[in-house]
């Protein structure tokens, strides 16, 4: 899931580079165990273009100048797709970076950012989300991002054609319960596998997050710079993690925000869920009961009720919208709407929008507006970015087989309305995880997280009121890198899916004297001070 907002881009870009450091100019030294074809590639950047559909479909320009008037620059990078046969085949990343305006010899380095996802496109969110992080930029980084491999342009997993998703949304959703939902279920499953397996099958074994922590290191060595370092948020911090545990010699100054949770327990992991959105909507409904007209009842148990009826009532009649082409509010879209105004507190506002028009006219076209942008689809055009196939892939390579049979989840039905009355029994519904038909079925590389001797410690970042990666998952990550010998945590009492970008004056301060000063945050600081 990303951790920045969709903002609109204004002007263009242009080249403007200056000459900078030498691993601009110069062959770098070789990679070990990789070929000199890989480990001495030297990056071609040049003037960013328009990001692809595949890595934000709303996209109409190029990212714009920064304040200093500093252009954004693109590359390609090749990797190998199969780290254990480096002389092979092949994958293309994508990357985007700012350079800092300091001198060469005042430089820190580069600062490599994931928004998590899995799936979303860095490529396309650093020049989106740069206004808050200039000032590390203006102290000495360098900001670069890049697209994982197998989403946007590097490689994204392709499945079904954007008219085929769309026609999917619409014949079913919900929670099957006769026997001719369950055989449409059935068909929708198989069908969509095997146009993931026809447009992206040798990919799809190889998108694990252990060969995209790998690709880092790859990038971190090309760009020129001893130590790796990062500030990933949200999946971003799993990535973080894995490299942190791959290559504990190369970590520079990290930061992770929005921490996922290590246990790989489906079940653990989607009563988290539950629990943490569970959590956001019931603060926002506190809010919007102290309104006027508020659009869900008079109290938040009331709110909760008028919810979960909506969603069942959508299962047996979909709600009209104001698309020209017909389609209809369904029951998965209007989950997914409410849930992507549960990230940020600033978003609450179209929630009470959405609800309104529903309440007061039938009709569900801002929620599922809402909704296609969360998916990365058009609203105009049905073009969809590769985020949700991405997703998918990725999750399935890194834990196959890892879901329950469908007589397993519904003997998990109840624990999760009890958590959730509003999501659980649509959550419940992801412990299926990746199916018998999906073609990667062994686990490659186990997930570890250990950490122990890296070469600096990890700052983690956790929000008390995260929907999506509740607070507890941090201290559980710490654990698992290796406790606070190897990673503080720093806690932030607040509403939505990372701190950093909450621009609360506490957090920023302590990250930014981290990553610019090297001053460390005691472990279990707390923001607000």
């Amino acid at each position: 899931m990303t951790a920045a907002a969709l903002l609109t881009l204004t002007t263009a870009c242009s080249s403007g580079s200056t000459d900078r450091p030498a691993e601009r100019q110069n062959q770098p030294a070789s990679y070990p165990d990789l070929p000199d074809a890989l480990g001495r590639q030297v990056p071609d950047w040049s003037a960013c273009p328009t990001p692809a559909a595949s890595q934000d479909s709303l996209a109409t320009e190029p990212p714009g100048e920064l304040s200093d008037g500093t252009a954004w620059e693109c590359a390609t990078l090749d990797a190998p797709l199969d780290y254990a046969e480096p002389t092979a085949d092949t994958v293309e990343l994508a990357l985007v970076r700012a350079r800092t305006p300091v001198p060469a010899e005042e430089r820190l380095g580069s600062l490599f950012f994931n928004f998590g996802g899995p799936g979303g496109s860095g490529v396309a969110t650093l020049p989106q989300a740069s206004d808050s992080f200039e000032e590390l930029r203006l102290g000495g980084y360098d900001l670069v991002s890049f697209d994982p491999r197998g989403v946007g342009e590097s490689e994204g997993v392709r499945c079904l054609d954007d008219q085929a998703r769309d026609e999917a949304d619409q014949l079913f959703s919900g929670v099957p319960d006769t026997e001719e939902e369950w055989r449409l279920a059935d068909e929708q499953e198989a069908e969509f596998v095997a146009a993931c397996v026809a447009n992206s099958g040798p990919l799809l074994p190889h998108v694990t997050t252990a060969n995209t922590a790998r690709d880092l290191d790859l990038m971190r060595h090309l760009l020129g710079d001893e130590r790796l370092h990062y500030f990933g948020f949200s999946y971003g911090t799993q990535l973080g993690a894995t490299y942190a545990h791959l290559f504990p010699d190369r970590i520079g100054r990290t930061v992770l925000d929005a921490v996922v949770d290590p246990d790989p327990d489906p079940v653990h992991q989607g009563l988290l869920d539950a629990r943490g959105f569970q959590l956001a909507l019931d603060h926002y409904l506190e809010a919007c009961v102290q309104q006027a007209d508020c659009p869900v009842g008079p109290d938040p148990a009331a709110g909760n009720r008028w919810l979960a009826e909506l969603l069942a009532d959508l299962e047996d009649e979909p709600l009209p919208t104001q698309y020209a082409d017909g389609r209809r509010l369904t029951t998965a879209l209007a989950y997914i709407g409410i849930a992507s105004t549960l990230y940020s507190e600033g978003s609450w506002e179209y929630l009470t929008e959405a609800l309104t028009e529903i309440r007061d006219t039938g009709t569900g076209t801002t929620l599922l507006v809402l909704a296609d942008i969360y998916e990365g689809r058009n609203p105009t055009t049905g073009e969809y970015t590769t985020q949700s196939p991405s997703f998918t892939a990725i999750r399935c390579a890194d834990q196959p087989g890892a879901g329950l049979t469908e007589d397993e989840v519904l003997g998990w039905e109840d624990e999760f309305r009890a958590e959730s009355e509003v999501f659980g029994p649509y959550m419940v519904w992801s412990l299926t995880g990746c199916g018998d038909r999906w073609p990667v079925t062994d686990p490659v590389e186990p997930p570890d997280y250990d950490a122990t001797g890296a070469a600096e410690k990890l700052l983690l970042v956790a929000t008390t009121g995260d929907p999506a990666t509740p607070y507890e998952g941090a201290e559980r990550m710490r654990a698992a890198l290796g406790g606070p010998d190897v990673a503080h945590l720093l806690s932030y009492d607040g509403e939505g899916h990372g701190a950093y970008t909450s621009s609360d004056p506490c957090v920023v301060t302590a990250v930014d004297d981290w990553l610019l000063t090297g001053e460390l945050p005691a472990d279990n600081t707390g923001c607000p001070n």
